[in-house]
């Protein structure tokens, strides 16, 4: 029994212990962050970047929260790359792509800054979630201790969780920009 949710439809054809390691992945919902107010604000960083659509800025600012991240949870770092318009082909295209850490060599996240049809920037929710999607990957293996990572409903649970710890009471940027209008004017 698989406890709050129902497995996806490959977990029967893992073996018992790919099925375990599943198992202890779905059990963990989330992962709680101390001090997130300074990953808020590179959050809104990261949105400022995807605004100008500044691949630099774009890449530092996902880099800081990555470190950020992986530096209250005492886990190694991860290196982040941000690629210009993402690979496809004629059914889908890939979003964001995460290599363990091999033979010395760290692990790293990629993430695409623009569509694959339209090459327009990525809406940047839609971004810090592929980003954060990617960071739980190595979060699995590097603070959970997974000797794989799945896409259980855990998996998803702990992105959430991220996206609201970073995001939730951030200010978005498109307020801080266009305040309302004053009544005395």
């Amino acid at each position: 029994m698989m406890g709050w949710c129902v497995a996806f439809a490959y977990y029967n054809r893992l073996s018992k212990i790919r099925q375990a390691i599943y198992r202890k992945s779905d059990r963990v919902a989330s992962i709680p962050l101390a001090d997130v107010r300074p990953l808020q604000a590179l959050s809104l960083s990261l949105q400022a970047a995807l605004i100008e659509e500044d691949r630099h800025s774009t890449r530092a600012a996902c880099h800081a929260l990555a470190q950020g991240v992986t530096t209250r949870l005492s886990i190694p770092p991860v290196k982040v790359q941000v690629l210009a318009t993402r690979p496809h082909d004629e059914n889908s295209e890939l979003h964001g792509l995460y290599n363990p850490a091999e033979g010395g060599s760290p692990a790293i996240i990629r993430v695409w800054m623009r569509t694959a049809k339209r090459r327009q920037v990525v809406a940047f929710k839609s971004f810090l979630r592929t980003l954060l999607h990617e960071l739980c990957h190595h979060l699995d293996y590097e603070y959970l201790r997974l000797t794989e990572s799945f896409h259980t409903g855990g998996f998803y649970q702990r992105e959430s969780s991220l996206f609201h710890q970073l995001w939730r009471d951030a200010t978005p940027l498109k307020q801080a920009v266009n305040p309302p209008a004053r009544a005395d004017r």
